[in-house]
């Protein structure tokens, strides 16, 4: 699995952040960025991130 921000979608709710913060953190304009490598240490968090961000700027591929 590998987490992916659509960075023309994002408009930097953090929803994102707060689910997922070892996943996912946000730029110095307020955007979400993926962190690492975009391996998820928690799928769910993951899933629920994705699902949870209200512009779908997040994908996810297994």
């Amino acid at each position: 699995m590998k987490v992916f921000v659509d960075a023309t979608k994002c408009s930097g709710y953090g929803t994102c952040a707060e689910i997922a913060p070892d996943l996912f953190q946000l730029d110095d304009w307020g955007y979400a960025a993926v962190t690492g490598d975009g391996v998820p240490a928690d799928p769910e968090a993951a899933r629920r991130a994705a699902a949870q961000c209200p512009e779908s700027a997040i994908t996810i591929e297994d």
